[in-house]
């Protein structure tokens, strides 16, 4: 049992570590540190399948608490960056068929 909370408060620490990342604004480090993370829910996906007791399950839930917290503290910061990441690439996409349309008129 000790083996699947082990992978939770390692999952548990990573996204904390992720939080203060985002918050700081570290790109480059939340993308390395999101990595370790899938790579602990891949694991916890086999680990978590055998029957657990009553202490190590509310554990568990305490972990995953925190976890979600993290996460949707997380995407609370990456949210106006990818609105503005769309933005770009969506004035870039309208540049880009202008000036295709342009360079395909100018053939003529």
């Amino acid at each position: 049992m000790s083996a699947v909370i082990d992978k939770y408060e390692s999952l548990a620490e990573i996204t904390a570590k992720m939080r203060q990342a985002a918050l700081q604004n570290e790109w480059d480090l939340l993308v390395e540190l999101e990595e370790l993370s899938s790579a602990q829910v891949a694991e916890l996906k086999i680990l978590d399948l055998t029957p657990i007791d009553e202490t190590t399950r509310l554990r568990k839930v305490v972990l995953i608490k925190q976890i979600l917290s993290d996460d949707a503290a997380i995407r609370s910061k990456m949210e106006p960056w990818m609105d503005q990441l769309q933005r770009i690439m969506d004035t870039a996409r309208s540049e880009d068929r202008v000036q295709k349309a342009y360079t395909a008129g100018a053939s003529y």
